[in-house]
Order: structure tokens, then sequence, then C-alpha cells
């Protein structure tokens, strides 16, 4: 990793940043995370309350990455293979055809997809992890890049199914929007005519070009000290008195590739104490269940992660 490919990265970051804000005006924390998520090969889960401009966040970024892209509409009905796709029988040729689903894409939104019943939601956990769809016995990949960004609305509960822990720990960053400020509100209702944002981002930075900066976010220096003080948050969330679960290791190797990709994105060539703590929530709380008494006296996964980051000390010194 040199200062000259940080650099780069750095203003390929800013770029694919602003080009999305274009869509969602005044967020440019919740997009950077979104766009850090992707280039730390993971995938993100937006979840807020209707109206806030979640598709158009998801959308907006499919639109700025020259590769494929999918929308699934998530609903009671929808089965797994109208996720993964489908084997079928061919008669002319007498042999069984693959037949891909719409989760063959670079970047496929799953829109609402608390909606959809536990069946076919599990249907997103091998290729959220592997990257493979296995269908009859036989594995197809998704290729590269590939990121998932599921939306989902936390205040309708009527006929919808909660995504389980093991489902939410594919997620590498959960986040949300938010309602805008006055000033973006009145810029927004000024351009109110445009009822397609999203569609007016238009790609700028090729799919090989995404790979290519994953790469080279996983060769961001991090330090043993710096991994150290990782580890020890994460051992802080699981001794908790107010958590029956703490982070997982997948948990802290999440936080340690955003935090590579957080410290180049500002065209930095090494991970620092701050960036830890800067992502610690978005990537760990919704990792941490609450326990169901502390819960009921207000106590949220995200006090939890902040206990654990103003408890634990971020190291003074290098690792040899």
């Amino acid at each position: 990793m040199t200062q000259e490919q940080a650099t780069w990265f750095a203003g390929a970051f800013g770029q694919l940043v602003g080009n999305v804000d274009k869509a969602i005006l005044g967020k440019e924390h919740a997009i950077r995370l979104v766009v850090t998520a992707l280039l730390s090969g993971g995938h993100v889960l937006l979840e807020d309350v209707p109206g806030t401009g979640k598709t158009v966040l998801a959308k907006a970024l499919a639109n700025t990455i020259q590769g494929t892209q999918s929308r699934i509409q998530f609903t009671p009905d929808l089965l797994p293979s109208d996720v993964t796709g489908v084997t079928i029988y061919d008669q002319s040729t007498g042999r069984f055809e693959f037949h891909a689903g719409p989760v063959f894409a670079s970047v496929v939104l799953a829109d609402e997809i608390n909606r959809a019943s536990p069946k076919t939601q599990s249907a997103l956990l091998e290729v959220m992890e592997e990257g493979v769809v296995t269908v009859d016995g036989v594995s197809h990949p998704v290729g590269s890049p590939f990121v998932v960004i599921a939306t989902q609305n936390p205040v309708e509960q009527a006929g919808t199914y909660s995504l389980p822990e093991a489902q939410l720990d594919r997620f590498l960053i959960k986040t949300s929007l938010g309602y805008p400020d006055h000033e973006t509100t009145v810029r927004l209702l000024m351009e109110s005519s445009n009822r397609a944002r999203a569609a007016s981002v238009s790609a700028i930075i090729a799919a090989e070009s995404v790979t290519t900066m994953v790469q080279l976010a996983a060769d961001v220096h991090a330090d043993g000290a710096v991994m150290g003080y990782l580890s020890e948050l994460v051992s802080a969330t699981r001794a908790d008195k107010d958590a029956s679960l703490g982070v997982s290791i997948r948990g802290a190797l999440a936080l340690a590739r955003a935090a590579k990709t957080w410290a180049i994105s500002t065209g930095r060539t090494y991970v620092t104490p701050d960036d830890v703590r800067e992502l610690a929530v978005p990537v760990l709380a919704h990792r941490v269940i609450v326990d169901p008494e502390a819960e009921f006296a207000g106590v949220t996964a995200e006090d939890i992660v902040t206990r654990a980051i103003a408890t634990v000390n971020p190291p003074t010194y290098r690792a040899a």
C-alpha cells in the first residue's frame, strides 16, 4: 500500500459519495457508511421509518456503478427460487438448465426484506456469506463486486418477519437515514416535481474498479495494538450485564475490514483507534442481543456498544 494509492482511493471514494448525494441530500455520513460496506465486501441493512429515502439511496448507489443491478420486492408469497433462480427441464435438449434469479447482480436491492417468510429470507444466507448460490447441488458464483442492500420498516410489524440473529450477523453495517434538516427539506420541496431522483444519478465507476478498490482496502495496515483494542471492545459487549449475547468473531472481523476501508477513504494507509470507534456502533450494534429485562427498562444495543467504547481505553503505543 503506497500513499499514492491511498490518495487515489480517497478521491474515488469522495466521488462515489458525492454522486449518490445528488439523490439523497444532506445524508453524507450515511452514504459514506453504505459506500464503506460496498468497498469492504460487505452488505448493508437500512432500517428507518417510511419515506426517508432508503430505496432511493440503494438505487442511487446501484446507478453509480457500471455493473448489473436488480431489485427484489419482498412479499409474504415470495419463494426462495424467486430470489436464487431455478433449474428447468428443457425437452428440446433433454437437459436441466439453470435460470438465474435476480440475486445474480452486482448490486441487489432487497426492498422490505422483513415482509418475506424466514424461508425466503434464508435464501440470501449462502450468497451473502460466500458469494455463491447452490441450486440442486450445483454452485453458481454471483461474481464480484456483489453487495446486498436490504431495507426494512420498523414501524409496521403486522405481516412481517423479523430477521433472525444469524442473518443480521451477515450484514456488515446497519444504519438509518432519519428525517432531513430544515434547509434540506426546503431544497427537496423546491424540487418536488422530480419524482425519480435516483434515475438522475449516472454511473461514474466501472465494476472492475470497485473490485480493485476492495483489494486496496484489504491491504491497509492495521497495527497489532489497534486490533487488540478492537478485540477488547468486542469482549466488552459480551461481558456487559445488559447483553444476553455479545458480538461474535464475525462481527470483529467485519469491524476490522470496515475500519481499513474507512481509514483509506481519508487518504491514510493505516488504521487508527478513531476509525474503530467511528464505526463501532453501525457495525456492532445490530449483532448484540439485549437482555429482555434490560430492554424493557429502555436499554438498547447501541447503548451497550457505546458503553464498551467508553470503558475500553484506546492504545497509546504501537505493537512491536
